[in-house]
């Protein structure tokens, strides 16, 4: 048997308080890498990957459709999904190329938007290429890449915060007199 314990509302707003303050702080945090070169850089060359990746596997997928003269729904999705997804990707590549030779990540409106769009796309090409041979298949990919992206959020967050503290110059202990001077 469960037992449900109600906390009191005093306890749950410390509790709301002190989740706000964290998502701050994160937000802090992404800003602030958002503005480092180095972080601008790393940025540059994982989304190199990502999307030269998503192109190879595209055009592996696809390719079997090519030489078939009916498809099914989920071969339709996949090669349409990538039909689009390509050429936004191979652009997406381009400009990936240009910031890198500038050292410059571009605030585009259009290749901020682009980016979610191909990457959906060519994912949803992935999925439904995998249905078409099992539907099984298609769910693992569909249930693993949420996973993947959760897990890559918690590496990535966790190892931004560990090395920020790292980094943070260490507080002298004992308390502070309001001139900001160690008694």
């Amino acid at each position: 048997m469960m037992t449900i314990v109600a906390d009191d509302p005093e306890q749950q707003a410390a509790q709301i308080r002190q989740v706000k303050e964290e998502a701050r702080r994160q937000a802090a945090w992404m800003q602030q890498a958002a503005e480092e070169p180095e972080q601008q850089r790393e940025w540059i060359r994982q989304n190199n990957v990502i999307y030269g990746g998503l192109i190879a596997i595209g055009l592996v997928l696809v390719q079997p459709f090519l030489t078939v003269r009916t498809l099914d729904l989920s071969a339709k999705i996949c090669v349409i999904a990538f039909s689009a997804a390509i050429p936004l990707l191979a652009a997406l590549i381009l400009v990936n190329r240009q910031e890198n030779f500038r050292r410059q990540v571009t605030d585009s409106l259009s290749v901020r938007v682009t980016q979610p769009i191909a990457q959906l796309l060519a994912f949803g090409g992935v999925v439904a290429g995998f249905w078409h041979i099992t539907w099984l298949a298609g769910l693992g990919v569909l249930v693993s890449g949420f996973a993947a992206i959760m897990v890559h959020s918690a590496g990535y967050f966790r190892l931004e915060r560990d090395v920020k503290a790292a980094a943070a110059p260490a507080e002298p202990p004992g308390p502070r007199s309001p001139g900001g001077a160690v008694e």
